[in-house]
């Protein structure tokens, strides 16, 4: 990112499926430029990127693979360039899912998503408090412990306890959010979680213009 006063470029990967519109409302309120692209020019010269998904992991990662994004979004994550998954957007950065067998995602963490247990109403269609495991995270300052978040889930993360930035407890301790390098992902909303979530978001691009 350079020094100028122009908002930072976002690019909020177009597959065609997930909350595409709604991410990208979120990001330009906290003040970016954000376009929705399949670009990979675009991607390439963006100073940050957002996978954002809902439904059915097997189908977000075939609609991402059709339309070419997948080796797009691993090039991102690895130069270092600010990248955060949300919902099914971020269970797409692990190795894969309960819910599609056989599908394997992006594989750049390590672990899977698993369904949440019997006996819990599925999804988890609500809102829920943040326990903040890492309170050092630059996209949670200012985000207290316990801040309420939005959720519509039905899998959850099962990965190694040193990325898990923030739990909620939904029957079980479900992981809210990881992190690494510039790698950051939500199962939450941001987009939907009203001052909260617009506050991760100016703290993504806070991010963005400084890396």
């Amino acid at each position: 990112m350079n020094g100028s006063d122009e908002p930072p470029l976002i690019a909020v990967l177009d597959y065609g499926i997930g909350n595409l519109r709604s991410a990208q409302k979120g990001f330009e309120r906290a003040g970016a430029d954000v376009r929705l692209t399949a670009d990979p020019a675009l991607i390439a010269d963006a100073a940050g990127v957002v996978l954002p998904g809902v439904g059915h992991f097997g189908a977000c990662m075939r609609e991402l693979r059709a339309a070419k994004l997948d080796g797009l979004a691993i090039s991102a994550i690895d130069s270092g360039t600010p990248f955060l998954g949300i919902c099914v957007g971020m269970q797409m950065l692990f190795e894969g899912s309960e819910e599609a067998p056989g599908i394997e995602g992006l594989g750049v963490l390590p672990g899977m998503s698993r369904c949440l247990p019997d006996g819990l109403t599925r999804p988890q269609m609500q809102w829920n408090q943040l326990d903040i495991r890492l309170p050092g995270c630059p996209l949670l300052q200012g985000i207290e412990d316990g801040a309420w978040m939005y959720f519509v889930h039905s899998y959850a993360v099962d990965t190694d306890p040193d990325l898990v930035v923030a739990t909620c407890e939904y029957g079980i301790d479900v992981t809210a959010m990881v992190g690494k390098a510039s790698l950051w992902a939500t199962q939450f909303h941001p987009e939907k979680s009203g001052e909260r979530g617009r506050r991760l978001a100016q703290n993504f691009l806070q991010q963005v213009t400084s890396s």
